[in-house]
């Protein structure tokens, strides 16, 4: 065995277990600051403001950010954020318990940390191939277990326990998040040190990070990979927008209902992280994405149509599924792929695209909704996600990915385990 195939023990599970307990306390935080901001005012725009908050760092700073991260060490930027982050929650917490927490002081917390966020992803993103090497195969795996984990812990047990410590007092929650963060900040800062990426000529900021966005926009496969994240969140924010109100009105879903309606997607969520790699090595990585896009569209359609909560649950859970595999393939791709000097600003700008992307997909579905009917959105989602299957397939084919592959890996070290096609692998090679 290489030593390419051995380099995914080294230091992985610290990092899988800081951001396990990263993701709980982002679960935590998730429920309970909205919650938090209920208790301070009843205003609908007040609240829109605390949530808005915490993505408008991603429009604002999202290729910036990335090409910070490409100039820092990523593993420093990583501990130091997450230090950063738990410091930040005391000042909320410290306010809560003297009473004197405001709707401008949460939007402030909310937009810091996803400043923090921002900075983290990007460098966490960058860093996992230089901890285990550039092997698709490895990255797949990786990724798995990491979206795996989040989905987990920032969907099923995060918001319970948030609002379960929230009844504690309003400060509670918060500093459980940043006892989560500042043991991710212990547990990433033990992990082991990387050379920093290849210095570029010294160029301004800005010039590097629209060079960051010029090769996105440049290559046609990670544009693809691009696309699919941005022309989906149009789609999924116009379903989210109006789902509560659909599942009331159209399926006579309940409030406890609705939250277990949510599951069965976060379910499927989990099943689809899980089954990626195999997905991968079966169909290939370009056909699988293509495969999972498809029944994002499909399930989206069921959803659409259901005439009763039972089949509407089945539809999220298969739209779930989609999601999760896409969210470990599309990434490990990208990682395997792209040189490490660039890493941080590609995978902020197509984390940008799709952050920006979300506002449009509120706006379209509200207004599909006042202007038609509940079920409008949804089948507007549907067929807006299947067309971007079509238009996207050949941009992500697996002929195009094994080109990207065979470019990308190092003359005359080890080859890359080909994303493309491999299917035909010996089990023993994919374990």
């Amino acid at each position: 065995m290489t030593v390419e195939k051995e380099r995914p023990a080294t230091g992985f599970g610290r990092l899988w277990t800081a951001q396990t307990v990263s993701s709980l306390g982002d679960g935590v935080s998730h429920a309970a600051l909205p919650l938090i901001a209920l208790t301070l005012t009843r205003d609908p725009m007040a609240l829109a403001v605390v949530t808005a908050a915490g993505t408008l760092p991603w429009l604002l700073f999202g290729v910036l950010g990335g090409a910070l991260v490409d100039r820092w060490d990523r593993r420093r930027t990583m501990w130091v954020t997450d230090a950063a982050r738990a410091a930040l929650l005391a000042i909320p917490a410290a306010a809560a318990a003297l009473d004197a927490l405001s709707i401008p002081l949460l939007a402030s917390v909310a937009f810091l940390l996803g400043l923090g966020g921002l900075f983290f992803d990007t460098a966490a993103t960058a860093y996992l191939p230089d901890l285990l090497g550039r092997d698709p195969a490895h990255l797949e795996r990786a990724n798995s277990r990491l979206r795996g984990a989040q989905t987990a812990m920032s969907g099923f047990a995060g918001p319970p326990a948030g609002s379960a410590l929230l009844a504690l007092g309003r400060a509670v929650p918060l500093l459980a998040d940043a006892m989560s963060f500042l043991l991710s900040a212990l547990l990433v800062r033990t992990l082991p040190a990387m050379p920093p990426p290849v210095p570029e000529v010294r160029e301004s900021l800005l010039r590097q990070a629209r060079a960051g966005a010029s090769y996105v926009f440049g290559n046609r496969l990670l544009l693809g990979l691009a696309l699919r994240p941005a022309v989906g969140n149009v789609a999924f924010v116009a379903v989210e927008t109006v789902l509560a109100l659909f599942a009331h009105e159209r399926l006579g879903i309940d409030t406890y209902g609705f939250g277990l309606l949510l599951t069965a997607e976060a379910t499927g969520g989990l099943l689809g992280a899980g089954i990626a790699s195999c997905l991968g090595r079966r169909l290939g990585t370009g056909t699988a994405l293509t495969c999972t896009a498809a029944v994002e569209g499909l399930a989206v359609l069921g959803l659409a149509a259901a005439p009763n909560p039972y089949v509407a649950g089945l539809a999220l859970a298969f739209c779930g599924a989609g999601m999760g595999a896409t969210m470990v393939l599309a990434p490990s791709l990208r990682q395997a792929i792209v040189p490490p000097r660039l890493m941080g600003r590609v995978a902020s700008t197509s984390r940008m695209l799709a952050m920006c992307a979300a506002p449009v997909g509120a706006f379209v579905g509200g207004w599909l909704a006042t202007a038609y009917d509940l079920r409008t959105p949804l089948y507007s989602a549907a067929g807006l996600l299947l067309a971007m299957t079509a238009v996207t397939a050949t941009m992500t084919s697996n002929r195009r990915v094994e080109a990207a592959l065979r470019a990308a890996a190092p003359a005359g070290g080890p080859d890359h385990a080909v994303l493309g096609d491999r299917r035909t692998k010996n089990a023993s090679d994919a374990s």
